[in-house]
């Protein structure tokens, strides 16, 4: 197992790239675009830097591979947030040099589609940190989240180890329209949250975080290029989560399948996984209807683990990826699990 290399940190007055990786957003919705640029200024005390294709509709996957390179490379440049995910970054991949991006390292915050950039940093050796986004989190209505702002502050600009921790409270529901600057007054209407839930010994496991939002893992395991060799992955943890496509307990069971009969599923000594996002704009559900379709992923989850890895403990209701509040994962960097202690610490 390699231990991957920690960018250095920025520190307040810093200036920050802010790119579309993989969907224009800011182009399509500048309100919360905007909002989450202040807050990155006033709450932060960063300094944003846009790029060509940053406000720029259907950009190409090389012009946004340009943006990526010349952000790494650019020396006043020390760290880099994604604005927002989308849905094909993993076309931006093959016009990056891995190699370059190891020798000019930066922190880099994105989930959902970002997680394929931070795949292709774990190759490059580096730790990136799946979460935060600049229209969602900093963009948030109404104000951002404490357990979101306390986790994006201490990855941005603390070394050290952090406990995750357990929300009573949160939401999976888009609760504005992006299009009218007036509903991002008023904050998200939150609901109570299952707590954690433990499967597995009751020991205590510590290894490099990889994972991220399960789709995006789909498309990685068929690509295939951009996985590292198996060994590298012998003794981490594996973090999922799902996003707003909401896909089937029966499409999750056989994305761990895949990763099962890869002979990857068994490398990891723990699994994580976060609340499933059961409803959307297109898709609103009832509290029962939720809880359901969680427990239907849950089990799809446990029966897979346990035919492929039954030694590993696993967490469920973890509030990473397409949750609020959102915590960030340090992709690559250390994560302890104290299956005895119900207690969960990453190092930024």
């Amino acid at each position: 197992m390699d231990h991957l290399r920690y960018p250095p940190k920025p520190t307040p007055g810093d200036k920050v790239a802010v790119l579309a990786p993989s969907f224009g957003g800011p182009a399509y919705f500048p309100a919360p675009y905007e909002l989450g640029l202040r807050r990155l200024r006033e709450e932060f005390g960063l300094e944003p830097v846009e790029f060509p294709t940053t406000r720029m509709r259907d950009a190409s996957p090389k012009a946004r591979a340009h943006d990526i390179m010349a952000a790494f490379l650019d020396p006043d440049i020390r760290a880099v947030v994604a604005a927002i995910g989308g849905s094909d970054e993993l076309k931006v991949l093959r016009h990056l040099d891995p190699a370059v991006l190891a020798e000019h390292p930066k922190p880099f915050f994105g989930y959902s589609d970002n997680a394929n950039l931070l795949h292709l940093l774990w190759q490059a050796g580096l730790v990136g940190f799946h979460g935060g986004a600049v229209m969602v989190q900093w963009g948030r209505p109404g104000a951002m989240h404490p357990v979101t702002a306390a986790s994006l502050r201490h990855a941005l600009f603390v070394s050290g180890w952090r406990d995750l921790v357990e929300c009573t409270h949160y939401t999976d529901e888009a609760q504005c329209d992006w299009s009218d600057p007036l509903t991002l007054v008023e904050e998200p209407t939150l609901s109570p949250a299952e707590p954690w839930e433990w499967h597995g010994p009751n020991t205590v496991v510590e290894g490099p975080a990889w994972g991220g939002c399960l789709e995006i893992i789909d498309y990685q395991l068929r690509a295939s290029r951009y996985l590292s060799p198996l060994g590298r992955y012998d003794g981490a943890v594996l973090f999922l989560e799902t996003s707003e496509e909401m896909p089937s307990a029966a499409y999750v069971y056989d994305v761990l399948m895949g990763m099962g009969e890869r002979g990857l599923l068994e490398r990891f000594a723990a699994v994580l996984v976060g609340r499933p996002k059961a409803s959307s704009t297109e898709s609103r559900r009832d509290a029962q209807t939720k809880r359901e379709y969680a427990h239907a992923q849950r089990d799809a989850i446990v029966r897979a683990v346990a035919e492929y890895n039954p030694a590993a403990v696993i967490v469920f209701n973890l509030d990473i990826g397409h949750t609020d509040p959102q915590e960030v994962i340090p992709h690559g960097g250390d994560v302890r699990v104290d299956a005895s202690a119900r207690r969960i610490t990453v190092r930024d």
